[in-house]
């Protein structure tokens, strides 16, 4: 059947006239298109195969014109054709016979790159049309690995677009649903943007990586749990953006391979940027000894942790990893306790940081079995929360339970949000309403390793950033952290958590609650693979979880975990629920202690009789039917069992969010 291929054909030389007509440089168009003559022959274009002017560097390319490749590649052999002006020939090769998985097209692509962007006059930007409003629709940015990209301004729910004909799917009319004026909290260039008909959302680079491999030449392995640090001290009078981030309060330097600076002829002796004092750290990874730290611009102290054991056991010196896999020391390399490093561009290369023991510690282990113990806890008086959400509905729900957190724990309490998926809006009011409750707020990423298999959909990415990277997401002073779902309300004191015995194991995780008659039926952890598997041992559910942070990243469970992982992902419908089957899955090798059961109870699996002595409530989902979340939230935490409902709870975090708006002079 040729009809697949004619339309296909009539409809990409219709597209290549209108992009021909609508510049302004000459270019050749289509030269070739003899599908219909020949059916079995794929569509074939061909663009400046005429040009003299440029280096003959050809493009070929051979593409399903509706695979997801096709559509990441697209804009980039555009951006070959009309900006390079590139010989550039394009073979299409529809598949004869198409799947259901295939259609309708679920993704779309865009790439943000414009030669002619620039700071005054129109930053480069990607753009949506025609998308069917029939769907809900999120946005996820795809972006080079040493890039940290986080949401600068946007006023809709990127998690949940919406878009129809009667209401709209502008900015402003999801304001006017809301009964609001468009606009963010966070001040930006693109706000002006926002007009009828249109959805803003603006991108920033926040920083960028450094990242690598670390060998120790000793034993040509990683020294897998390495402390290491960057630091960038007041003294260095370097950094090529000032703290406002305005480019023209930068003095004019040029940045050596070595770290060196060398001042511009032009500029004024002794004219220096102030720097702020920064400091990250993080471990070396078992695999291919990975390690990764966020910087921006500027002439880094790379270290081993000071203070730390492997600050004594190793010490820095120069060499190379050959192409064959070797270590190689140079033979005049001297030891070091530190090197410069330098983020000078926005394409990082991959470091290779070679380690070596120390005379008399050839045999050294990297961690004693008292690294991290009871007693460094017990002097740190905070208690440490980490939580994560997406989307302004879950977002509501995370300040409700940050709140409830803050009104129950009797100790000071600080939260680890994971940034990557939170609106400008959350974070700049989340802050504020801290500052009112008496809790601290620290946001935290991690970029997700191109050698780790990767997760396509959303919520998989974010229950993969739950579990996977724990030993590096947060500063190596913390020494234990609780994890509770964005959607719990907690009515017990999590101090009482943070001196738990965990009895030797890494982290506590609360049983599934096996109490309500009505939902046994649907426990598939007492059925099948999982019945064999656990053999007696009990599924835990992940909604609430405590981590011994030393124990954790003393016996590499972090670098366990990622290898279950990357083992049992090779089968894409394995870990159906990511965050919670791993762990179950390797308890095995890596032991859980179980919680009491009340510190987590869900009206699912959970009897009526059992929730008077809930010291946290988890609005998880019900098997057997379906209810909106928030009226599931005002039904189960009401009534005397509560010294606020979560309707009062809700309107506490409401009162904190318009006196902050108020103080900005926004009429919300």
């Amino acid at each position: 059947n040729d009809r697949p291929h004619d339309a296909v054909a009539k409809a990409s030389a219709f597209v290549g006239t209108q992009f021909s007509l609508s510049r302004s440089t000459k270019r050749m168009d289509v030269s070739s298109l003899d599908a219909q003559k020949d059916p079995t022959r794929a569509l074939y274009f061909q663009w400046n195969h005429d040009n003299k002017e440029h280096l003959q560097v050809k493009v070929t390319a051979i593409l399903d014109p509706l695979s997801e490749a096709t559509q990441r590649v697209s804009p980039l052999l555009r951006a070959i054709r009309d900006q390079l002006k590139l010989p550039l020939s394009l073979m299409l090769a529809p598949r004869p016979v198409i799947g259901g998985e295939d259609l309708p097209v679920s993704s779309y692509y865009r790439f943000v790159a414009d030669p002619q962007a620039s700071a005054d006059r129109m930053l480069p930007k990607a753009s949506f049309q025609n998308l069917p409003t029939n769907h809900v629709l999120t946005i996820r940015m795809d972006v080079p690995e040493p890039w940290n990209v986080q949401q600068n301004y946007a006023v809709q729910d990127t998690d949940n677009l919406r878009c129809d004909v009667k209401s709209g799917c502008s900015d402003e009319s999801y304001s006017a649903g809301l009964g609001r004026k468009s606009g963010d909290v966070a001040s930006s260039d693109a706000a002006s943007d926002s007009r009828i008909g249109r959805t803003v959302i603006e991108y920033g680079l926040r920083s960028l990586l450094f990242f690598g491999q670390c060998y120790d030449v000793s034993e040509g392995s990683p020294p897998n749990g390495l402390q290491l640090t960057i630091d960038q001290a007041s003294q260095t009078n370097l950094q090529l953006l000032s703290a406002s981030g305005d480019i023209d309060d930068v003095a004019e330097v040029e940045v050596q391979a070595d770290g060196t600076v060398i001042q511009s002829e032009g500029t004024a002796s002794g004219t220096t940027v102030p720097v702020d004092t920064y400091h990250t750290d993080t471990l070396v990874m078992k695999t291919v000894g990975y390690w990764q730290l966020r910087a921006k611009p500027g002439v880094f102290n790379l270290a081993i942790q000071k203070s730390s054991r492997g600050a004594d056991i190793y010490e820095m010196v120069e060499g190379k990893v050959t192409g064959s896999g070797r270590v190689k020391v140079e033979e005049d390399s001297s030891a070091t306790a530190s090197r410069n490093i330098v983020m000078k561009d926005f394409v990082s290369v991959s470091e290779v940081l070679l380690v070596r023991r120390r005379e008399g510690y050839e045999h050294a282990e990297l961690y004693s079995e008292h690294d991290g113990d009871a007693e460094d806890v017990a002097n740190d008086d905070t208690v440490h929360v980490f939580s994560l959400a997406t989307g302004h509905l879950y977002e509501r729900f995370l300040k409700i339970m940050m709140l409830s957190v803050t009104k129950r724990t009797s100790a000071k309490v600080k939260f680890w949000l994971f940034e990557n998926f939170l609106s400008p809006s959350f974070k700049a009011t989340a802050t504020a309403m801290a500052k009112k409750i008496g809790c601290e707020v620290a946001f935290v990423t991690y970029k997700w390793p191109e050698w780790l298999r990767a997760q396509s959909e959303k919520q998989r990415i974010i229950w993969g950033y739950k579990i996977l990277f724990l030993d590096v997401l947060f500063p190596l002073d913390v020494k234990k952290v609780i994890y509770v779902d964005a959607d719990q309300v907690v009515r017990g004191d999590m101090k009482e958590l943070v001196d738990l015995d965990l009895q030797g194991a890494p982290y506590g995780y609360t049983p599934m609650c096996s109490s309500r008659e009505e939902t046994r039926g649907y426990a598939f952890w007492n059925q099948g693979f999982w019945a064999s598997h656990l053999r007696d041992r009990p599924y835990h559910i992940s909604a609430l979880y405590v981590v011994d942070l030393a124990r954790f990243r003393r016996e590499m469970v972090g670098d366990k975990l990622r290898s279950y992982y990357q083992s049992l992902t090779a089968d894409p419908h394995s870990l159906a629920n990511l965050d919670q089957d791993l762990p179950n899955y390797a308890q095995h090798d890596i032991p859980i202690k179980s919680l009491p059961q009340e510190w987590l109870w869900c009206e699912s699996w959970c009897s009526d009789e059992t929730k008077a002595t809930a010291k946290t409530i988890d609005l998880c989902n019900n098997p057997m039917h379906k209810e909106p979340k928030v009226s599931m939230a005002k039904r189960i935490i009401s009534g005397e069992l509560f010294e606020e409902s979560w309707v009062e709870l809700d309107e506490e975090v409401q009162a904190h969010e318009d006196e902050y708006f108020a103080s900005l002079g926004h009429d919300f």
